[in-house]
């Protein structure tokens, strides 16, 4: 009876045994076999220098206005003139300030004369003490009044230069030589003081403004050269320096504004012209350029997998990266890689040091 129960049982324990020997040998090929991956050549090309559209303007441009109250009675200029400095662009009713200039004239001659006065009164005072035919207090008296003539004197003189000084405002002249780039009030309109009348733009300063992405941002400095042509005709090209760098984006186009001076710039680059900027990278060293999937991060560090095609194998490298490529979901690998390089770009979180690979171009068995 008990053998036969053994006999029976050992077919059964022998099937079990051959069944689990198969799956430890599947087990074991599965994980000795190559894991296919995506592979790119690493090459170092020159970065490409992109291109923005940008506007000439005036470094300098200034609000002018009348420094006192009154009615405008011309204006002497239009858009576009040329003017130089001290050049009357327009003018205010005088009346008002000529008048304030006679009474002020009229109010020293009256302090002038009190003077005078004072001076002959003192005079005869100090006469007639030396005398003693007047007391010391009348002396006093008349020297109390000659201060206080001399003072009023000094006062009227004030402001009879006050009244004059007045009277210049009545003339808005250009502070430098310039252009009129926009006018603000008209002949007969009444103006306050500090009301812009007229827009003055130096023409010897100007500028070229640029909005960059923030892709490209990141490789401005300040002093990089540019180049720049007109759009018009791009032959005619000139050199500008970044002398301005907006410290934030705009909050709408997310752009960065530059400032290009062209001052040396022929006189055909007009206030307004419209412009094309390009960086003179001139002999920039030359990165390479990855995918985003390619670059994976670990404690802080930026790392890719760089395969081994003698062994079949990968290995991670850290590279330091320079920023984000003109390429859309593409970064410039500054340091670390060389040229002809094979990189894993795809399934690079699931990779361990040494690990078989089989590459991607390579026809499977």
């Amino acid at each position: 009876m008990i053998l036969n129960r053994i006999c029976t049982s050992l077919p059964l324990l022998l099937s079990v045994s051959l069944l689990a020997g198969c799956d430890q040998n599947s087990v074991a090929g599965e994980e000795t076999a190559p894991r296919p991956v995506k592979v790119v050549m690493a090459a170092a090309e020159q970065d490409k220098a992109a291109s923005s559209p940008g506007v000439v303007r005036a470094r300098i441009e200034t609000d002018l206005a009348f420094r006192t109250l009154g009615r405008m009675v011309s204006r002497k200029v239009d858009v576009g003139d040329l003017v130089h400095k001290g050049d009357v662009l327009a003018e205010i009713d005088p009346l008002s300030l000529q008048l304030a200039v006679t009474s002020a004239e009229a109010e020293l001659r009256n302090a002038q004369a009190q003077l005078e006065n004072a001076a002959t009164t003192e005079t005869r005072k100090r006469r007639l003490v030396q005398s003693n035919a007047a007391s010391i207090a009348d002396h006093d008296l008349a020297e109390q009044q000659l201060k206080s003539a001399t003072a009023n004197v000094a006062k009227a003189t004030a402001s009879l230069a006050k009244a004059r000084e007045q009277l210049g405002y009545a003339e808005l002249r250009a502070e430098f030589d310039g252009v009129v780039t926009a006018t603000s009030a008209e002949m007969g309109q009444t103006v306050s003081a500090g009301q812009p009348v007229l827009k003055l733009a130096r023409l010897e300063q100007r500028d070229v403004v640029v909005d960059v992405p923030e892709a490209q941002f990141s490789r401005v400095r300040l002093d990089d050269r540019f180049n720049v042509a007109l759009q018009l005709d791009s032959r005619i090209q000139a050199t500008g320096v970044v002398r301005e760098i907006a410290p934030q984006a705009d909050p709408n186009t997310r752009t960065y504004r530059l400032k290009i001076g062209i001052d040396q710039a022929p006189d055909i680059f007009r206030l307004g012209a419209v412009v094309t900027a390009t960086p003179l990278v001139g002999e920039r060293k030359q990165a390479i350029t990855l995918p985003l999937s390619a670059i994976r991060h670990e404690g802080g560090i930026s790392q890719v997998w760089v395969v081994d095609r003698s062994t079949a194998t990968v290995a991670p490298r850290a590279v330091e990266l320079e920023g984000p490529a003109s390429a859309p979901r593409s970064v410039l690998v500054h340091a670390g890689l060389r040229a002809g390089e094979e990189i894993v770009i795809a399934g690079v979180d699931e990779l361990t040091d040494g690990q078989k690979v089989q590459l991607g171009q390579e026809p499977r068995p």
